[in-house]
């Protein structure tokens, strides 16, 4: 049967309703793939041959929670949890603002100086908060 060569990398569930996992090692596909819910619902076949990429297969199967407890994802794969991302990247921005505060000076303890620039902690602020604005739409804005 088709679905003994699959692995399992993990599930989701009502406490766990999503969940992104990474693949590797996939062969490029060469053959025609037919395809039940493709062409508007009418069923097809869609080529991957000549795409150059690759292909990869993926099944779903409704199991008890009890059922499930007892399975073991495949060794190698893990879930990544964009909530856990989500969550460093603001611990880490305010970090990285506690931080930079940390060494605030008013006007009067200032002492002029060749050698150092001087960023007003407005102008940190605004950075800070526009950052975790971004952030809070869309937690992969960095990577455009």
């Amino acid at each position: 049967m088709w679905w003994s060569s699959c692995s399992l990398l993990g599930f989701i569930s009502n406490d766990k309703p999503s969940a992104i996992f990474k693949i590797s090692g996939l062969k490029a596909a060469r053959q025609v793939v037919p395809q039940p819910f493709g062409m508007g619902g009418m069923g097809g076949m869609v080529g991957m041959g000549g795409m150059g990429g690759a292909g990869a297969q993926i099944g779903v199967s409704v199991e008890a929670l009890d059922q499930l407890a007892q399975q073991t994802p495949t060794s190698g794969t893990t879930a990544t949890s964009s909530d856990s991302f989500l969550m460093f990247t603001h611990k880490m921005v305010d970090n990285f603002y506690n931080f930079l505060s940390s060494f605030a000076l008013t006007q009067g303890q200032m002492t002029p100086s060749q050698s150092e620039t001087f960023i007003p902690s407005s102008c940190v602020l605004r950075w800070y908060e526009n950052f975790k604005r971004r952030l809070d739409q869309n937690p992969t804005f960095w990577k455009t």
